[in-house]
Order: structure tokens, then C-alpha cells, then sequence
């Protein structure tokens, strides 16, 4: 995985800038190489706010979206996994609909301050 523009990686977090993540809109995909070769974290804004998890379905262990950083679904209202079509509480990755229904995706602890996205790496670890 290469670094996005804006993207900084160290040991212990990812930072991003805010400006790059639209409430509702597309998120933003970053490597855990603690987690594993081809492992990945993604962070999406929902009503104003940053939520990270690890971009792994709760039913299978494969990546939510369909198409790099599409998680939500049209009404952007959820995230969706791509595969069996699980429905997400953007909040809290708790699964309302689908194979997983009452398990929850893996959170991150993002916080956003001074223009940027702070997401603690080591807290899936």
C-alpha cells in the first residue's frame, strides 16, 4: 500500500488531514502491517465525526469495501461490506443487518484535532 497524499505513518498511529474526509462520503484506507501483510484500517466521517476500524467484516475476514474507501451505503446511512452485504453502525461498527448481525467491526481510537485525524494503530494490537 502506498501513502496518500497527506498521509504520515509512524509505529504507534496513522495522521491524516481533516480536510480529506467527507462526512458521508468516501474513506480513507491505511496499512497495519502489525496486523498482518495485507492488512488494512479505514476511517470515515459520520456526522461530523472520524470513526476508525479494521477494514475486516465481522462474518469473513475480508475488506468492506467495494471499491477503495466506498464503505457507505447509497443512502450513506451505513457501511456495507461488499461481499455478503452486512450493514454497519457507522458509530460504534456494531452489525444491524446481514451473516454478522450482532457482532461489530474492530475499532480504532481516532481523535481530530488542529486540522488533523489521529488514529492509534497499537489500540487493535
Amino acid at each position: 500500500m502506498h501513502n496518500l497524499p497527506g498521509m504520515d505513518i509512524d509505529v504507534d498511529s496513522v495522521v491524516l488531514n481533516s480536510e480529506d474526509l467527507e462526512d458521508g462520503g468516501k474513506g480513507l484506507r491505511f496499512a497495519l502491517p502489525a496486523l498482518g501483510q495485507n492488512v488494512t484500517g479505514f476511517v470515515v466521517r459520520y456526522k461530523g465525526k472520524p470513526y476508525a476500524y479494521i477494514n475486516q467484516c465481522a462474518h469473513v475476514s475480508v475488506e468492506l469495501d467495494w471499491n477503495q474507501g466506498e464503505f457507505f451505503t447509497a443512502q450513506q446511512d451505513f457501511l456495507i461490506c461488499a461481499t455478503h452485504g452486512a450493514h454497519y453502525r457507522p458509530d460504534n461498527g456494531f452489525c444491524v443487518m446481514g451473516p454478522c448481525k450482532g457482532k461489530s467491526l474492530k475499532p480504532l481510537k481516532a481523535i481530530e484535532q488542529n486540522g488533523q485525524i489521529i488514529i492509534n494503530i497499537t489500540s487493535a494490537i
